[in-house]
C-alpha cells in the first residue's frame, strides 16, 4: 500500500471511506447472521450471535468514524448523531454483556482463567 493511501483513509476529518468500509462490514456481518440461520448453514450456526453482535460493533463504529467528518463539515448533522451514537453505545454495551460474556463478572483472573491473554 502507498503511503499516499492511508494518509488519506485515516483521514477522518476530511475523507468519509473508512467510515464507509465499516459500514459495509457491519452489513456483511449481518448477512452473515441472516445466512446463518439457514439450514445449510449449520456448520457456522454457533457463530450466529457472534456475527450479530460483530455486525452492530462495526455498524457503531461506522458511525463514530462518520461523525468525526461531520464535526468539521455538517455541524447540524453531528448534533443529531451524537445522541443515538450515546444510544449506540450503551446498547453495544449491553449486547456484550448478555451474549458474549453471559452473565459472567470481568475480571482480569476471569480472562486470564479462559485463556484470553
Amino acid at each position: 500500500m502507498s503511503e499516499k493511501f492511508t494518509d488519506d483513509l485515516f483521514n477522518l476529518k476530511n475523507d468519509r471511506r473508512l467510515s464507509v468500509y465499516l459500514y459495509r462490514a457491519g452489513f456483511g456481518c449481518w448477512l452473515l447472521y441472516i445466512l446463518s440461520g439457514a439450514r445449510f448453514m449449520q456448520s457456522v450456526s454457533m457463530y450466529r450471535t457472534d456475527f450479530g453482535v460483530f455486525a452492530f460493533f462495526l455498524m457503531v463504529m461506522g458511525l463514530s468514524a462518520s461523525m468525526i467528518y461531520d464535526y468539521y463539515h455538517h455541524p447540524a448533522e453531528f448534533a443529531q448523531k451524537r445522541k443515538w451514537l450515546a444510544i449506540s453505545y450503551v446498547v453495544l454495551a449491553g449486547l456484550i454483556y448478555f451474549f458474549i460474556l453471559h452473565h459472567e463478572p470481568v475480571s482480569i483472573e476471569h480472562l486470564l482463567g479462559r485463556g484470553l491473554f
